[in-house]
């Protein structure tokens, strides 16, 4: 469903990601993982058309993410790690917006805010404008806004960061929910454990490079079989071995 050919970017000499050559199968949870600096957020802004690659390119469903920009935006929800909406538009207005953007009918994109307002409960604040939103309701709003088409492929940066424990589990939950209905889920975050209970396989990368990719079994290979994903990423990771 998402299939990197030699994704690269450089910035001068300094390589922000060096060519990235991966597949995120269908209905399949993968967890984009490194420490700050690494790549992350620039392969994802690649993935959304922001950022012009270097080299290679990016697929979802067999459209390029630079040339089909405009396609691959109707089959994929998109969540950056700090979404920004217009301060002085409510937050249902917002949904509706972006409903209709997505060519829903008017009829229609009232109702499906309504639906999502409802399941991210965000009803009670549904009249305030998005200025006065705390950092949890503007995730949930931003989340929201990436399933209100119901895309096939989302694209989540930092999904759970600023939610509390009782949103964040329930935004963990949909999700696996919805990899099991079908849909792609690529995953972008720093929450270790969240990433170890929702994903199928990881990625890591490191200084612009994938250092390492499979399902935490895999990664463990020769390590202590209960190895946590923590440990894992801590070895892949480790700056001692890497100039070793």
């Amino acid at each position: 469903m998402i299939e990197f050919q030699g994704l690269a970017k450089h910035y001068g000499d300094f390589p922000a990601v060096q060519p990235l050559t991966l597949t995120v199968r269908r209905g399949e949870v993968f967890g984009f993982l490194g420490p700050n600096g690494a790549g992350k957020t620039t392969t994802i802004r690649m993935m959304m058309g922001i950022l012009v690659p270097s080299a290679g390119r990016v697929l979802v469903n067999g459209l390029d993410c630079q040339a089909d920009a405009a396609q691959v935006k109707h089959h994929v929800g998109y969540l950056p790690d700090n979404p920004i909406f217009y301060d002085f538009l409510r937050g249902r207005e917002i949904l509706q917006f972006v409903a209709e953007m997505h060519g829903m009918p008017r009829k229609a994109a009232i109702e499906r805010a309504a639906q999502l307002l409802q399941e991210f409960g965000l009803q009670d604040v549904s009249e305030e404008f998005a200025v006065n939103y705390s950092m949890g309701m503007k995730k949930k709003l931003g989340l929201a806004c990436a399933l209100v088409h119901d895309p096939a492929v989302l694209i989540l940066d930092e999904p759970i960061n600023g939610l509390d424990p009782r949103a964040a589990r329930e935004v963990q939950d949909r999700l696996i929910a919805s990899a099991a209905a079908g849909k792609t889920i690529f995953v972008s975050t720093h929450l270790l454990d969240m990433a170890q209970r929702m994903c199928n396989r990881v990625g890591i990368i490191n200084r612009g490079a994938l250092v390492a990719t499979g399902s935490l079994e895999e990664l463990r290979g020769a390590s202590s079989a209960d190895s946590t994903l923590e440990e894992l990423f801590l070895k892949f990771t480790d700056e001692d071995s890497l100039t070793a």
